[in-house]
């Protein structure tokens, strides 16, 4: 599930709170909108203004009803079901049920033997959940009937289906259809033929988080889709190669913004890779875009990668239910996602099966 970025400082309080090593910010600002990591400046700052939110990024005026290409008609938002219940005899983050949002790590997620072995559970069981979660897509089914499904099997599993509650998120999967960057809300509009959909799983197991994500093509799904979405999965991948302790974060996004301007496609750059294990959403901010920051890969540290490129426009705008991000000219959208674990050899991808 990927952070957003934002402009404009807003003083941020501090809490004393810790779980294991990691301080938190709190802001009573929505999280997922407001997130940008300062060079040079630690902790993380949350940032917004009055502008800022009328602004491009933001905007909520464009029409969602428009035809792309005259045969792809732009999404609409459809009805949502009630939220779905979790036993409580199941492990539930420090978010859950709380009426802040939730708080971000200052510090990178570093574990030692037994956090490896919870973060590699964790992983598998969101690399198995996703795999099944595509088995769904087919003409016909519901984005929300792929929540149940998602939802049932990670609790079968005596897992937390870690967006179920997050800031607010009302279900317990992300499904990003069509021009959808992320954080599509599961709902009644069925998929077509020709749809493409990415699957965002995160799943909260033994106190550790593993996320992962990819986009499934939907019936007959024309050529040029097809490309957009293999050159995704092939930016992820070559990020993904150059992954050791020691190497500077920044060559990711490099690599990646190389390999889309090879195909004319566009990275966005206003959600962000990050850090998980303990916490959903901690250090480092991964920027998939070619960029100068600081910082570099530490040993037995966990985050995630997780580019999202266009055909077209990289300006997103997010609709009402300050969930959805959309792109701003309505042109297709494909992301994938994996959680690493940096190794004395490298590194290794936790969320495959």
């Amino acid at each position: 599930m990927a952070m957003a970025t934002a402009s404009v400082t807003l003083r941020p309080h501090i809490l004393s709170s810790i779980s294991g090593n990691c301080c938190y910010i709190q802001s009573t600002l929505p999280l997922h909108r407001f997130f940008r990591y300062n060079p040079g400046r630690k902790p993380f700052s949350l940032q917004a203004s009055r502008s800022y939110t009328t602004s491009l990024l933001f905007n909520r005026s464009r029409n969602i009803e428009e035809v792309q290409n005259g045969t792809r008609k732009r999404l609409k938002p459809g009805k949502l079901s009630p939220r779905r219940l979790v036993p409580d005899h199941i492990l539930k983050p420090p978010y859950v049920g709380s009426k802040k949002p939730p708080g971000i790590a200052s510090g990178p997620e570093v574990h030692d033997e037994k956090g490896i072995e919870y973060m590699r559970a964790s992983g598998r069981l969101a690399a198995q959940v996703l795999q099944y979660a595509g088995t769904l897509v087919k003409p016909g089914v519901t984005t929300d009937e792929i929540d149940q499904q998602v939802h049932q099997m990670i609790i079968d599993n005596g897992a937390y289906p870690s967006p179920l509650g997050y800031g607010g998120f009302p279900k317990s999967v992300c499904t990003s259809v069509n021009e959808c960057i992320c954080h599509g809300i599961p709902d009644s509009r069925e998929l077509e033929d020709g749809d493409i959909i990415n699957i965002d799983v995160t799943v909260y197991l033994n106190g550790y988080h593993g996320d992962t994500s990819a986009t499934y093509f939907c019936g007959e799904v024309d050529d040029k889709a097809k490309n957009l979405v293999k050159v995704t999965k092939e930016s992820l991948d070559k990020a993904i190669s150059l992954c050791a302790p020691g190497v500077e974060y920044n060559k990711i996004g490099k690599v990646i913004n190389a390999h889309a301007d090879k195909h004319r496609y566009g990275v966005v750059q206003s959600f962000v890779g990050h850090g998980v294990g303990r916490l959903f959403h901690s250090d480092p901010v991964i920027l998939h875009y070619r960029n100068n920051e600081r910082g570099h890969m530490i040993l037995n540290q966990t985050f995630t990668i997780e580019p999202m490129l266009t055909m077209g426009s990289i300006h997103p705008i997010i609709w009402d239910d300050d969930w959805t991000v959309v792109t701003e000219d309505g042109s297709l959208s494909a992301q994938f996602e994996h959680t690493l674990l940096i190794t004395e050899n490298g590194v290794e991808i936790l969320t495959q099966c």
